[in-house]
């Protein structure tokens, strides 16, 4: 189980708090920051519909704040790295999920009725000897 902190920025600006939240899916790891603001998403440094170009993943990452009813709320900063966009997208809706869970504990009733707040477990199987792939068998050949 990933241990999620609670820090505080720099001590200037003392009403501003941060939640991180780390998540995971496939092969990735993504590290969520969430502070108030108007509800811009950055994912490694770039804006979400450029980080993400398939409208598919974009909704993935909002669908915390949709169910939530926190749309324009906060802004969030994701490092995302390991495995491919689709993998990539589930651990930021993750991240995303477990730090609104910091924020307010009442959001874990609809968090968890659509599924955010469990990590997806599945993993790409090995690949076994004498298969191409980790169940495909060569063809077979009666003559």
């Amino acid at each position: 189980m990933e241990q999620t902190t609670l820090r505080q920025a720099a001590p200037k600006n003392k009403k501003h708090v941060e939640f991180i939240a780390t998540g995971k899916r496939k092969t990735s790891i993504a590290r969520a920051r969430l502070a108030s603001g108007n509800g811009t998403i950055t994912v490694n440094g770039k804006p979400l519909d450029v980080f993400f170009g398939r409208q598919t993943l974009r909704m993935i990452v909002n669908e915390p704040f949709e169910t939530t009813g926190n749309k324009d709320k906060f802004n969030v900063s994701v490092n995302v790295q390991g495995g491919g966009s689709s993998g990539q997208a589930g651990a930021v809706r993750h991240a995303i999920s477990r730090a609104l869970l910091q924020i307010d504990a009442e959001l874990r009733k609809p968090l968890k009725a659509n599924g955010l707040l469990t990590r997806d477990s599945r993993e790409k199987e090995r690949r076994k000897v004498g298969c191409r792939k980790a169940r495909r068998r060569p063809q077979y050949s009666k003559r």
